[in-house]
Parts: structure tokens; C-alpha cells; sequence
């Protein structure tokens, strides 16, 4: 395949053009970030208690000891249990005074056959509060967060293929129009277990659009347009998304009231479908010339610029070209754990928000809005730095401070030092999503992108499960997220240098010729276990013809 960037270039990098899809290709993005905190906020659990009904006419003193004390941190009433009502009663008419006539500790406990009260305080209702998924039920509130995020990983194994195979305009709007209609029908779930299945549908809709924007705006684009495209200007309008959830939450503290506002945003972006283009990329890979020359003709008149008379030569692709080599293999199961742990500490910060002290509106709010100045040096990164040493960089930042124990007594101080962690994830993982695109082929990005973001959502369901694991010992979630982010830092040396390099096509275009790998390898020069680093390179993650020799002082990353 001749070189697709080459070929193209008459179009230039900043048209009226670009611009158009740019702007378009980001407004279509708020519906994926609008979407993603609605777990949080659709099952949040307010404080509550057992429900003691009127007609069995407790004295006052009763009313208030009916409910056991817990020494939790501090003396609180029991969320599960209740004295037991009928002897609770039989007391309260023979006037007998709580603690003076009768001990409560000795009377016993029952579960709450009633029903509980639950604080308004933040939330009018929640999907916790109409089907009572507390005490006993808990379990089914955990199993609606994991169906979410199983719901994304289903939707990334089946539009990375579909995209791939029918383009990344049906699967993007498909994905919308999912997110959208089953959002919608949240409002009239009479049950949990229907709940649970259009939620699982909403978290199909979700990731899915946003892997597919990424895909399509980083082939339509070129050179710096796509490094603002891909590292700020998009996560930007995901973060905006993100950001306005939480204040739609506060005003409305309904959650079939917020399940309704949800569809909107993709509701209004289904029209886009008549003015966002295929990607002609994919196109000539696809051998389709006629439409995508076509497309870009029409490009070229909207930039004012004349298109040569024949744009492409052949598009013909070899069956070589699709075959996974051992060197894809190896880049692609790096590239999988990568994406495993860093959603992994991103999910596990997002998540621990719950526990943390302060309005719980509020610190997600600055939860979604650390990623504003995160995205914003992850672009500056992407523009200057190599990707290797940019997502080691920000990663051990977060890493290390998961690993850091938080200060008890200092709320302020806790909130701070969470918030710089997840900054540093957060500009670790747009440079992820940057150095994943760049090192996929246009036959196979779709579905390489979409395997990520699956392997993303394996970290994300299991983070919450993670962060149980603190009743054991208090600090072991995040000694094991900490570790994992480490492991992550280490594996990144492994995978080949892409910066300013133009995308690959086919897979024989990858940036895995020797030349290039020797180039890659520089960030190790220097260190004590170079040798160490270069032999398992060549024995464990390249074939034999393709070793990697050592390279002089004089090697540089090609900028």
C-alpha cells in the first residue's frame, strides 16, 4: 500500500476541513463523558436505617432506641439491624424506659423486615434507595457496577470488529444511539433485574463511541492537528461531560429524573451523522478508492486547495499484511496490560472518592476536573516528548503515590495528594491511548484500540473488588494497584518509539524495522541493567531475524 499520509498532503493539516470535523468529532464525544459517572451517582448508597412503622405507637424514648449502636470510627445507628420489634413493643406499653428499666444490650437483633428510611441529605432517590439494594441486597449493588462494565467491554469486542469490517461512522452512531434509547429507558425499569439489563446495554453505548471518535478523528486528521485532537481537545469534552453529570445531579437528586438527562446529549448528536464523514483512511484499506477519493476531492474544494488528478495508485493489500507477526503479538500483550492496570488505579481513585471526607458532589466534581489541566500536559507531553519516557514519566507519579499512605485527620490534605495521583494517571493514560493508535495499523486499530479498551474494562470491574480487600489490611488495595502500575512502567521500555512517526496502514508499515527498534531503545542507554533489557528484548518479545543490536551514544529518537 503507497503511503496514505504522502498522498493526502495537498489537503495540508489545518483547513477549513479539519476544523469542521474536529469541532464536530469533539461535540459528539460529550454523550461517552456525560455517561461514564452515572454509576456513581444512579447507586449511591445515602445513610440509612431500619424503618420503624407508626402503628406500632413506640413511646418517643423507644423510637430513638430502637436502632442499636455500632462503634464504627465513631458511635453510629446500625444501617441492617433492629431491636426486636415485638419485645421492643410489649416494653414501650408497660412503660418501661430504655437503659433505666431494661438493658438494650441484652435484647436481641433482627434484620429490617420493614423496609429502611434512607437520608436525603444529597440524593432525593437513587437506584439504591427504589430496590433496596442495601444489607442483604448489597451484593446486587456491586453486580449492577459490574454489569456496567462488562456491558463496555461486550460493546469493545463487537464494534473493534465491526468497525474495522463496515467502517467507523455506523459503528460510532450505533454506539450513540445505544447509549441514548437505553439511558432513556432506565426511567421505567419496575425492577432491579431490568435495571441491570439496560444499564448493561447503556454501558455497551459508552466506551464504544468514545474508542471509535479516537479512531476516526486520528485517520481524518494529520500531523499537529491530530496530536491536539487525540491528547487534549477530545478528552477535554469528555472531561466536560464528566463535569457536568455531577452538577445535573446535585440540581435534580432523582435518578429517573438524571436517567432522562442522560440520553439528551446523544439524542442531539444523532443528526451529525449527515455531516461527519467516513474515515477515507479506512476506505483505501478497505480498497473502496472511488469513495474515498471522492470524500477528500470534497475536502480539497472546502479548503480552497486543487487535488492532484489521481489521488491513490492501488490500494491492494497482501494477506501477509494481516496476519498477526510475533513482534504485534508481543507489542499488542503489552499494550493490554498497560490498559489493564492504569484503569485499574484510574477506577480504584474514582471509586475510593465515596470514602473520602466533604459533599460528595463537590469532590467529584474535582475528580472530573483534575483532568482538565492532566489532559492539558499530557498534550504538551505528546507535542514535545518522546511517548515512551512521557507515559513512564506521569505514571510512576501515580503509581508511587498510591503506593504513599494517606494522612489520617487531614481531609484537605488527603483530597490533595488523591487528586495529584490521579493526575498523573490521567496524563499517563492520554498518552496511553496515543502510543496505542500510533502503533496499530489502519486494517486492525479499530480492533486493537477496542481489545484495549476491553482489557480497560476488566480493570475497571475489578477495582471496586480490589478495594474491598481493605478490610483485610487497610493499605493492601493499594500496595496491589501501586504494583500493578509499576509493572506497567517497566513493560513500557519493551514497546517501540512513536513519536512523530506517520501511522502505520499495514501491518508490514508497523515501525518495526530494525532501524527503528534500534531508535526506540535509546531511553535505556545509559542504565546499569542495559544488557539485561536488550537481551530480553531479543530472546523473549522478537523473533530471531529481527534482534536488536547495541547501539552507539550517537542513536536518537527521530524528531
Amino acid at each position: 500500500m503507497q503511503d496514505y499520509e504522502a498522498s493526502i498532503s495537498f489537503l495540508g493539516t489545518w483547513g477549513r476541513f479539519q476544523m469542521k470535523v474536529f469541532f464536530l468529532l469533539c461535540v459528539t464525544c460529550l454523550p461517552a463523558g456525560y455517561n461514564i459517572l452515572s454509576v456513581i451517582f444512579l447507586l449511591a448508597t445515602p445513610p440509612h436505617q431500619c424503618y420503624i412503622p407508626a402503628h406500632r405507637n413506640l413511646s418517643q424514648d423507644w423510637m430513638q432506641a430502637s436502632i442499636p449502636l455500632q462503634v464504627a470510627g465513631q458511635l453510629e445507628r446500625s444501617s441492617c439491624s433492629r431491636y426486636e420489634l415485638d419485645l421492643v413493643q410489649n416494653l414501650s406499653e408497660l412503660g418501661i424506659r430504655p437503659n433505666l428499666g431494661v438493658m438494650l444490650s441484652s435484647l436481641k437483633q433482627e434484620e429490617c423486615k420493614d423496609g429502611w428510611i434512607y437520608s436525603t441529605e444529597h440524593y432525593e432517590s437513587t437506584v439504591v434507595t427504589e430496590f433496596n439494594l442495601v444489607c442483604g441486597n448489597r451484593w446486587k449493588q456491586l453486580l449492577t457496577s459490574l454489569i456496567y462494565f462488562l456491558g463496555g467491554l461486550c460493546g469493545c469486542f463487537l464494534s473493534g470488529q465491526l468497525s474495522d469490517r463496515f467502517g467507523r461512522k455506523p459503528v460510532l452512531f450505533g454506539a450513540i444511539a445505544t447509549l441514548s434509547i437505553f439511558s432513556l429507558a432506565l426511567k421505567f425499569a419496575q425492577s432491579w433485574a431490568v435495571f441491570a439489563v439496560l444499564f448493561f446495554m447503556v454501558g455497551m453505548g459508552q466506551l464504544t463511541s468514545y474508542i471509535v471518535l479516537f479512531v476516526l478523528g486520528s485517520e481524518i486528521l494529520a500531523g499537529s492537528s491530530r496530536v491536539l485532537y487525540a491528547s487534549m481537545c477530545l478528552p477535554f469534552m469528555y472531561v466536560f461531560g464528566m463535569m457536568l453529570l455531577p452538577a445535573t445531579a446535585y440540581l435534580l437528586r432523582n435518578w429517573k429524573h438524571l436517567s432522562l438527562l442522560m440520553a439528551l446529549p446523544g439524542l442531539a448528536s444523532l443528526p451529525l451523522w449527515w455531516l461527519i464523514p467516513e474515515s477515507p483512511r479506512w476506505l483505501v484499506s478497505k480498497g473502496r478508492l472511488q469513495e474515498a477519493e471522492r470524500l477528500l476531492r470534497s475536502a480539497a474544494l472546502e479548503n480552497g486547495v486543487e487535488a492532484p488528478p489521481v489521488i491513490f495508485l492501488s490500494a491492494n493489500v497482501r494477506a501477509s499484511d494481516i496476519n498477526f507477526a510475533k513482534s504485534i503479538r508481543s507489542v499488542t500483550l503489552i499494550l493490554w496490560f498497560l490498559w489493564l492496570s492504569t484503569h485499574v488505579t484510574y477506577s480504584g481513585l474514582s471509586f475510593n472518592m465515596s470514602t473520602l471526607y466533604g459533599n460528595p458532589f463537590l469532590n467529584y466534581f474535582l475528580l472530573s476536573a483534575v483532568e482538565l489541566p492532566a489532559y492539558t500536559v499530557s498534550w504538551l507531553s505528546a507535542c514535545r516528548l518522546s511517548r515512551r519516557l512521557s507515559f513512564i514519566s506521569f505514571s510512576l507519579l501515580g503509581a508511587l503515590l498510591t503506593l504513599f499512605p494517606l494522612p489520617p485527620g487531614h481531609p484537605a490534605l488527603t483530597l490533595f495528594l488523591v487528586l495529584l495521583g490521579k493526575f498523573g494517571v490521567l496524563v499517563g493514560t492520554g498518552i496511553l491511548y496515543m502510543f496505542t493508535g500510533e502503533l496499530s495499523p489502519t486494517v486492525i486499530r479499530n480492533t486493537v484500540m477496542s481489545s484495549c479498551a476491553m482489557l480497560s474494562r476488566v480493570g475497571s470491574s475489578i477495582s471496586p473488588y480490589l478495594l474491598q480487600l481493605a478490610v483485610f489490611y487497610e493499605f493492601l488495595p493499594w500496595m496491589l494497584v501501586g504494583s500493578l502500575s509499576l509493572v506497567s512502567v517497566v513493560l513500557c521500555f519493551f514497546l517501540p518509539e512513536t513519536f512523530r512517526e506517520p501511522l502505520p496502514d499495514t501491518i508490514d508499515q508497523m515501525q518495526f524495522a530494525a532501524k527503528t527498534k534500534r531508535q526506540s531503545m535509546t531511553c535505556l542507554e545509559g542504565f546499569p541493567l542495559e544488557s539485561y533489557f536488550l537481551d530480553l528484548w531479543n530472546n523473549v518479545l522478537w523473533s530471531d531475524e529481527t534482534k536488536v543490536e547495541m547501539f552507539s551514544p550517537k542513536a536518537h529518537i527521530n524528531a
